[in-house]
């Protein structure tokens, strides 16, 4: 087992910090396989609500190589996509999730949000009536540089939300995000509007892993954990969150906590 080189507590959200972004994934993968068993133990299925993103990489990779999970009894569903986008297209969340998750493990089923709907508010129904039918015991999680958590930008986020699913305007910080780590060559092509699930549907999972690594997040990081918890910082929320566990690497944490060596 990997051991944190800090492990505390930031108001109710516990922050492990490690040196690599290779050891976050190895340390992460360890506890939501171990939770996924747990979970399986004692019910029939268990329900996952995955995150996409460069931070995810390396983390599902060690997941799935460290087997032990019956995926035939989970049932999967994803936080964001973007509206108008098909599911081949090389920068489609569900793209991602089909080739990295689905295809490798064969869960139970994967509820994707079809970003290319022809109805999109009655797409936001139609998915938002399948979380509110089957709790999520594991939400997994990346934040934005901006401090999103899916696609609840800070201009949208809203930490009492009505909407379990909604469609949302995309800030250029995001967009720009996005153009940063390669999923699309300019500005112009990224988006503007996407489909969300909503920060109140995020916080009622049982439990919650979020993956922050590298130094483009170490501001992010800092006003999350020490600024206030407002929905200006979407990630602030998870403050307020006992069943929530932050994952950083020395270059996230680098502008919030000295590391010892």
């Amino acid at each position: 087992m990997i051991t944190a080189k800090q492990n505390f507590r930031v108001s109710e959200l516990w922050v492990n910090i490690y040196n690599s972004e290779a050891e976050i994934a190895d340390a992460a993968a360890l506890v939501v396989c171990e939770y996924l068993y747990s979970v399986l133990q004692e019910q029939e299925t268990a329900n996952v609500l995955l995150a996409t993103g460069n931070s995810q990489l390396k983390f599902l990779d060690s997941l799935i190589s460290l087997g032990g999970i019956d995926w035939s009894r989970v049932t999967c569903f994803h936080l964001d996509e973007y509206l108008g986008i098909s599911a081949d297209h090389p920068a489609s969340f569900r793209r991602y999730l089909r080739e990295k998750v689905e295809l490798v493990v064969n869960p139970r089923v994967f509820y994707y949000i079809e970003g290319d709907a022809l109805e999109p508010l009655a797409e936001c129904v139609r998915y938002s009536q399948l979380l509110q039918t089957q709790p999520i015991d594991l939400c997994l999680l990346g934040i934005g540089e901006n401090g999103h958590l899916a696609f609840n930008d800070p201009k949208v986020a809203n930490f009492r939300d009505s909407n379990a699913v909604k469609l949302v305007k995309l800030d250029e910080i995001n967009r720009q995000q996005q153009v940063n780590t390669g999923y699309f060559s300019h500005l112009e092509q990224v988006p503007q509007y996407a489909f969300t699930v909503t920060i109140p549907v995020i916080c009622a999972a049982k439990k919650i892993i979020c993956l922050a690594p590298g130094q483009r997040k170490a501001q992010i990081i800092k006003t999350m954990l020490k600024g206030e918890v407002t929905e200006t910082c979407p990630a602030s929320i998870l403050r307020h969150q006992p069943q929530a566990t932050l994952y950083l690497d020395v270059d996230s944490a680098s502008q919030t906590y000295t590391i010892g060596t």
